[in-house]
């Protein structure tokens, strides 16, 4: 089980790893440690789901955050972000939420793409970050 977001990875890959003084964070969902979704609202009685992306977003980098901090650094650290939205009208909320976290003028360079789909249907948001902090 990782240190950060205590979810195991789906895949063959680390949530963190350090070259040198660079920290790269693999993607990263919303998905929580029970393995449920933040940002997921069921919203009647037939179980018709609501995928909230600003609240993906917030999630997402918290768990991004819990993952620096198992190697002595934080979003503060970091200098490139990638981000993939399934659908490119939630970007009014992902951007909403991101702007919670980075500074318009001094936060990281940042990509985003939209993409067909990610790992798990009511995903539509993950992000990829790299981070730099001397002598890691």
């Amino acid at each position: 089980m990782n240190k950060g977001t205590n979810v195991t990875p789906r895949g063959a890959y680390p949530h963190v790893k350090v070259v040198g003084d660079f920290i790269f964070v693999s993607g990263t969902s919303s998905r929580r440690a029970d393995n449920t979704i933040a940002g997921v609202d069921i919203i009647d009685e037939m179980g018709t789901k609501r995928l909230n992306a600003e609240v993906q977003t917030r999630e997402v980098l918290k768990n991004i955050d819990k993952n620096l901090q198992t190697v002595g650094a934080s979003l503060k650290d970091v200098v490139d972000v990638t981000s993939f939205l399934v659908n490119m009208n939630d970007f009014a909320g992902y951007n909403k939420a991101y702007a919670e976290f980075f500074d318009k003028a001094n936060g990281p360079t940042r990509t985003t793409v939209a993409v067909h789909q990610l790992p798990h249907p009511d995903l539509v948001v993950e992000i990829k970050v790299m981070a730099y902090k001397k002598n890691v």
